[in-house]
């Protein structure tokens, strides 16, 4: 499992290759290079997205120190600035000497030449730096899975004590329920038999068996998830809408208040693993 953030860094022969990675929900590539490599920037990004499903990734490819620039002046052009000051200061009887201070001001003048670009060296390079990133993502990634799972089993004694209490619920909120009608209802000549199926559907109504039954569901599909796959963001995502849909009927069904706070805390732990999967390739 990857996290979709980390940094490699490699430098081979002149080239120096960084690649940053952070969060995004598709594959975003930003590659940065000399004019003399941009020939090879189609290929690095289909490596890149071989290597890679999701993620911000950033690619800067730079000359290293030990690989020099050679610096040339554009001699016809400083010849041209040369004259053109020249006859301006005939024409307006200017004084003054034209110095090679006076060019200093013109960048224009200054031509870099990269040495050619050795396709092996670069290449050697970008792989070493994407299998680093690809170290430390998968690294990340194991430290977000381990907490991801104590937060499973924080959800699964949550649901478990829920279960618990809610087992025999139904049955005595149908006796509760009847003794109230019947109380209300003592003096007025009533259908028992209706009575006890309208009892009997409001009872249903609050019977949460099914919910916990799916809940349990998804807790088992996300930790197989989590030990299965690697490109598996997405689908954790999908898991833990589910699970937090379950959780909201739950709560709206019960009237229970050591229940209604279970399920107070296990939104909060579905929120704290949404914000760590939000970081998951």
């Amino acid at each position: 499992m990857q996290s979709m953030t980390g940094f490699g860094a490699a430098e081979r022969d002149g080239f120096k290759v960084e690649i940053r990675s952070l969060n995004h929900r598709y594959i975003e590539i930003s590659v940065r290079m000399p004019s003399a490599m941009v020939e090879h920037e189609m290929s690095i990004r289909n490596i890149i997205k071989e290597r890679f499903v999701r993620g911000k990734i950033d690619v800067n490819i730079s000359p290293s120190d030990k690989r020099q620039t050679k610096v040339v002046i554009n001699k016809e052009l400083a010849r041209g600035i040369y004259d053109a000051f020249s006859d301006l200061q005939k024409e307006l009887s200017l004084t003054g000497a034209i110095t090679i201070d006076f060019f200093s001001s013109y960048r224009e003048l200054l031509i870099t030449e990269d040495l050619q670009c050795d396709k092996d060296a670069l290449y050697i390079a970008l792989n070493e730096a994407i299998s680093k990133l690809e170290g430390m993502r998968r690294t990340e990634g194991e430290a977000l899975k381990t907490e991801m799972q104590y937060s499973l089993k924080k959800l699964t004694d949550m649901h478990n004590e829920i279960e618990r209490l809610s087992s025999g619920l139904a049955p005595r909120y149908r006796e509760a329920l009847s003794k109230k009608i019947a109380e209300l209802v003592s003096n007025l000549s009533i259908d028992e038999t209706r009575l006890a199926q309208e009892v009997a559907i409001m009872a249903q109504k609050s019977d949460i068996s099914e919910e916990l039954a799916r809940f349990h569901s998804h807790l088992q599909q996300f930790q197989s998830a989590l030990s299965d796959g690697e490109v598996i963001g997405r689908k954790l995502d999908f898991i833990l809408q589910e699970m937090n849909r379950e959780t909201n009927t739950i709560a709206s069904k019960m009237d229970d208040i050591k229940i209604i706070n279970l399920t107070i805390d296990m939104k909060t732990e579905i929120e704290k693993l949404r914000e760590q999967v939000q970081n998951i390739q």
